[in-house]
């Protein structure tokens, strides 16, 4: 058993201060906290049944996420472990423990990465793997998720240390840290990096959360009421710090959201007023990555109040305040033939979602023959209108090859993100004519090229052979050379590092430490 922390000595209350004496009786004397703290401790460390229950609890959410059932999804939180280690390091930072602090971190390091990889491999070996709205509402955190998590340690704090329904209040805890774990798996399987880094950054906030939280919770009840006035403040500002550098970029992200919604329900209004009180507005899609934005709409409408499509997607950009996209379908009814009407508004509906179901098949078909692999191995996010697949090994086919196949399925392929990832190869040669540091326009193509298979490879950076570590004030050749190269590469968002010089020709490399 863990001997306790001196931090658990209570310590005289301030004679004549009656609101810190009631809330030594009545607060910090109602709990037993040597049991707690033992109890806590415990069962916060690693053992071998806390892996395997990690692990099953990942299979099952990430099986929930892919089916796109959150009752799969709740039923893997009933058998999830978290809550105790990140109880357990709350509880350690309340009390200065150290030693019981590694401990629950290590808990944690070993219950993520049994959850990541074996998530990971699950989406490998399923057949399903298109990105659902489960997974996806998983990957823009904001800040109502740190609300919930707040909530959720709170309440399982309180349980913990009044020792009632726990078991119920952990469930709370493992949803706010589970299913974000099963979609990074998710994301590294598919390499999807917007996934894996949206459900990356979740899962972040809502541990810290929980932890700091369970902190907050137990300083209440009077555990570590005995450390110094210097721990007692640095905690504080600890807290205060974390949860203020969390929430700033959480309250942007859900004023981002919020702005999104508002603008939905724009886009509905209009149309909806648009076409009079008879007509009715079934579907409605806004795709807001896409620059200008898309609005997708199915609206069915007397005939007499048929609008031109040109017209009313310049009245809605109108409306809206800026530039807008509008693909809508417009049902037209005849007065007076409602079964007929019936019918066709029903066929019009079928064929629509089969024609959404057709272009996601021939999107993938397309993708798949210029990539050189079947087509279930494009993964298709039809909500974003993103497909993405990792290129087979062409025959003689070079960089230049896939960049080309890309550019040509995208064209072909109107209104969809297509992103093929090309084999790992030699970027191309940089050739400069005799005694010139300018790139020709067959250089320029050679370093856009290198700037594209980068990002396709998520490099962080590439080395660029001659280029200075700051700007000389005289520089050499291959220094001018190198610094036309890093020029084109700084403008596509692509951060260099120096290498030892090449000569007349130049070739990039991959740097994994730009």
């Amino acid at each position: 058993m863990t001997p306790l922390p001196d931090s658990l000595v209570q310590t005289e209350a301030p004679a004549g201060w009656l609101p810190y004496r009631w809330w030594q009786s009545h607060v910090v004397g109602s709990v037993d906290q040597e049991q707690v703290v033992v109890r806590i401790f415990e069962e916060s460390g690693w053992s071998p049944r806390y892996a395997f229950m990690t692990m099953m609890s990942a299979g099952i959410a990430i099986l929930g996420l892919l089916l796109s059932s959150p009752a799969v999804v709740i039923g893997a939180m009933l058998i999830s472990p978290l809550m105790n280690p990140i109880l357990g390091l709350g509880f350690s930072l309340a009390l200065f423990d150290f030693t019981e602090m590694r401990r629950a971190l290590a808990a944690l390091l070993v219950g993520a990465a049994a959850a990541l990889l074996f998530t990971a491999l699950i989406v490998l070996l399923s057949p399903l793997k298109a990105a659902t709205p489960e997974i996806l509402s998983r990957t823009r955190p904001n800040l109502f998720d740190l609300l919930v998590a707040l909530f959720a340690a709170l309440a399982g704090t309180f349980a913990i240390i009044r020792g009632r329904g726990e078991t119920i209040v952990g469930v709370a805890i493992a949803t706010a840290l589970m299913p974000p774990i099963a979609v990074v798996g998710y994301g590294l399987a598919t390499w999807n990096v917007p996934v894996l880094e949206g459900a990356l950054a979740l899962f972040v906030t809502n541990f810290v959360t929980i932890a700091l939280s369970a902190t907050i919770m137990a300083r209440y009840y009077g555990f570590g009421h005995s450390l110094s006035s210097h721990q007692s403040w640095a905690q504080t500002i600890m807290l205060v710090i974390v949860f203020v550098v969390m929430a700033i970029p959480l309250a942007i992200s859900l004023r981002r959201i919020a702005g999104e919604a508002l603008t939905v329900a724009e886009v509905r209004s209009f149309l909806s007023g648009r076409f009079g009180d008879q007509s009715r507005l079934t579907q409605l899609d806004v795709d807001f990555e896409r620059k200008p934005m898309v609005v997708r709409a199915v609206v069915i409408a007397p005939r007499d109040r048929a609008i031109a499509k040109t017209i009313l997607a310049a009245e809605l950009a109108k409306e809206l305040g800026r530039p807008a996209t509008l693909r809508i379908d417009e049902v037209l009814l005849n007065p007076g033939a409602e079964s007929i009407d019936r019918q066709r508004v029903e066929l019009k509906l079928a064929e629509s979602a089969q024609a959404a179901v057709a272009e996601d098949n021939t999107t993938a078909k397309l993708v798949a023959l210029a990539a050189g692999v079947a087509p279930d191995a494009v993964t298709i996010d039809q909500d974003r209108h993103r497909a993405i697949v990792q290129a087979a090994v062409l025959p003689g086919a070079s960089l230049a090859t896939y960049f080309a196949l890309e550019h040509r399925v995208a064209s072909a392929t109107a209104g969809w993100d297509i992103t093929i990832v090309p084999p790992v190869m030699p970027l191309p040669t940089i050739a400069f004519p005799d005694g010139v540091d300018a790139l020709d326009d067959v250089g320029r193509q050679a370093v856009h090229l290198s700037a594209w298979a980068a990002k396709r490879w998520n490099a962080p950076g590439l080395s660029v052979p001659g280029l200075p570590p700051t700007t000389p004030v005289k520089p050499r050749l291959d220094e001018r050379r190198a610094l036309a190269i890093g020029a084109i590469l700084k403008q596509e968002g692509i951060a260099t590092r120096s290498a030892p010089a090449e000569g007349q020709k130049v070739i990039l490399s991959t740097s994994p430490n730009p």
